[in-house]
């Protein structure tokens, strides 16, 4: 009773953690994953019982996007990688922005990226698809007792923020922050502009429940797709590859092999045509002050390493 207890309240509060038994590391924690399973089950059943929207529909696509990119711009390529510089009040509020994504909060993100790196496609990889299964690689790492774990040892530079520590503790309720605004809009719009066709429950349904969905659906793809299908442009020490597809689905995380050949750079896409909407967003806000220094891919590594076909 005490391990399901704490377990629910690991829901709420990602700093209750405590190490597993010996041997018990790498098993699904089922009662803490419940709500994981229940985002999937309320996604699927919930388009059957609403209906559809344009309004609702569009609101989910913009959430999409607006999300992913808080994924990859800044939990990727900011706060894993530093390929660019902003101010702290920006990473303070894309670090809610990307938290309300359901795929944890930045800290714990950041970490396990950053260990991704240091031992790609070998055993101490945990969601590589070419030493476990895909599934294992897709989704079943992180639903693991291990997987849960931040390690702290790894992001001293974030670690410092106690605004980011916060946000790392409780995205839980930053994700239902979302879910219940969506919930009043569909209520909002139902009853003043009742000719959108929408409601309280098609809006959570679609803002909140489908788009996150498809949203995790589509980031994950990138440790479990990108590194088994697609071209292998240099000669990196993991298995990594260029996906055009995901490149288009995540806003230019596809192009992998490129990423992990020099991973330093805030630009993925390597050449011009090489669709990266993620550099692109960022290079705008670099125009308004909103982040600075994007660093660049140095001539040199283009060439460097190119694997010869």
């Amino acid at each position: 009773m005490k391990q399901a207890i704490l377990s629910i309240w690991r829901w709420f509060d990602t700093s209750s953690d405590t190490p597993a038994a010996e041997g018990d590391e790498s098993r699904v924690d089922w009662l803490r994953v419940v709500p994981f399973i229940g985002l999937h089950v309320t996604a699927i059943v919930g388009l059957f019982l609403v209906g559809w929207s344009w309004v609702a529909v569009s609101v989910a696509a913009a959430l999409y996007a607006i999300r992913m990119f808080a994924i990859t711009g800044f939990y990727h390529r900011y706060f894993s990688h530093k390929t660019f510089r902003t101010s702290r009040p920006m990473q303070f509020l894309m670090a809610i922005v990307g938290a309300s994504s359901v795929q944890r909060g930045p800290l714990w993100w950041a970490a396990h990226h950053r260990n991704h790196h240091r031992h790609s496609d070998t055993a101490a990889d945990v969601h590589s698809p070419v030493t476990r299964s895909f599934w294992y690689s897709h989704m079943g790492w992180f639903l693991t007792r291990a997987g849960f774990r931040t390690d702290w040892t790894v992001i001293p530079d974030l670690r410092k923020f106690w605004e980011l520590k916060l946000v790392d503790r409780f995205d839980v309720f930053i994700a239902i922050g979302l879910a219940w605004l969506l919930f009043w809009l569909g209520g909002y719009l139902g009853e003043h502009y009742p000719e959108l066709g929408t409601s309280r429950s098609q809006m959570l349904i679609w803002g909140f429940f489908v788009s996150t969905v498809v949203l995790f659906h589509c980031t994950v793809t990138i440790n479990s797709l990108a590194h088994k299908f697609g071209r292998r442009r240099y000669k990196t020490r993991d298995d990594s590859r260029n996906n055009w597809f995901l490149a288009i689905i995540t806003f230019g995380e596809g192009w992998h092999n490129n990423h992990h050949h020099f991973p330093g750079s805030a630009r993925q896409g390597f050449f011009w045509w090489e669709y990266d909407l993620t550099f692109y967003i960022l290079k705008v806000m670099s125009w308004f002050g909103l982040v600075w220094d994007l660093k660049p891919v140095p001539a040199e590594f283009r060439q460097r390493g190119r694997i010869q076909s």
